[in-house]
């Protein structure tokens, strides 16, 4: 790894709490968007912090809401299982989330290279739209918990993020399945297809991040897809299959929009809560 590719050194449990901002901008955007609640109408008092910004009820239809329900009812669980493995009896404190449709519009018009698409991109709007969103969110989960599950010391909490890791990456292939439903398909109300619009948004969040090629769209050349004898590319991977990893720094400059770790923005206004964060603000870890 360079420098700014390598994990942060933290102990396991700092690592875990480091996933809690995922996990609840996860459950908060995937509850808010299909019923309409966040995580304490679903489990009062486990996460307290601000209401997020420009949370929205998308216009989805109906399997995709069951879906999208169902994957933000167990991202709940997840918090539930680390809140009981790290023995803590205080709700989580929550970081501030945008959940707006201009900030997710921001890095798609970075996609194209564009100030703003016209009309401007909401992905509220329509189910293909909105599980792009939610695949995105998944998959820098499921890239941080790939990278961690090496690190943790000790059977319970290496159990419970296996635990989390495999269910949230089988949460992230059921994204990515729907959307390859609708590969060839145009995104309403523009005349790209999905397998652009993803090859587009992940070059963003690959310069972002700034540590190589770890997100990647429904279809590529043969030399990136499985065996380099497939251009489909519903379940991404390395020249072997295996799932990308991420690390704490490269995960911070993609949601923050700024490609620097310690400058918040995007999906995360204020930054993240925790020690491993403060760890990296204090020591300049951009």
């Amino acid at each position: 790894h360079t420098p700014q590719c390598r994990p942060v050194a933290a102990s396991s449990k700092d690592k875990i709490l480091f996933s809690i901002n995922l996990l609840i901008y996860k459950a908060e955007f995937f509850l808010r968007a299909s019923v309409g609640v966040g995580i304490n109408g679903i489990s009062p008092g486990l996460v307290q912090g601000p209401v997020p910004i420009g949370a929205t009820l998308a216009n989805i239809n109906n399997s995709a809401r069951r879906v999208i329900e169902e994957l933000g009812l167990a991202t709940v669980g997840h918090l539930r299982a680390i809140k009981q493995v790290l023995r803590s009896n205080l709700p989580f404190q929550g970081p501030q989330l945008d959940l707006s449709a201009q900030v997710f519009a921001g890095f798609v018009n970075l996609g194209f290279n564009v100030s703003t698409l016209s009309p401007p991109f909401n992905i509220y709007a329509n189910t293909p739209s909105f599980v792009l969103a939610a695949e995105a969110i998944s998959a820098f989960t499921v890239q941080y918990y790939a990278g961690i599950i090496p690190l943790i010391i000790g059977d319970e909490q290496r159990q419970l993020v296996a635990g989390v890791g495999l269910n949230e990456a089988a949460a992230f292939g059921v994204l990515r399945t729907i959307l390859n439903d609708g590969v060839n398909s145009t995104v309403p109300p523009y005349t790209f297809t999905m397998a652009e619009l993803t090859n587009r948004t992940s070059e963003v969040v690959n310069r972002l991040g700034g540590c190589g090629v770890k997100d990647e769209g429904l279809i590529v050349p043969f030399q990136l897809g499985a065996e380099n004898r497939t251009t489909s590319n519903v379940v991404p991977g390395d020249a072997n299959s295996l799932a990308h990893a991420r690390f704490e720094r490269e995960i911070l400059r993609i949601v923050f929009g700024t490609g620097n770790a310690t400058m918040p923005g995007g999906l995360f206004p204020d930054g993240f809560i925790g020690a491993l964060y403060q760890l990296i603000i204090k020591l300049k870890l951009s």
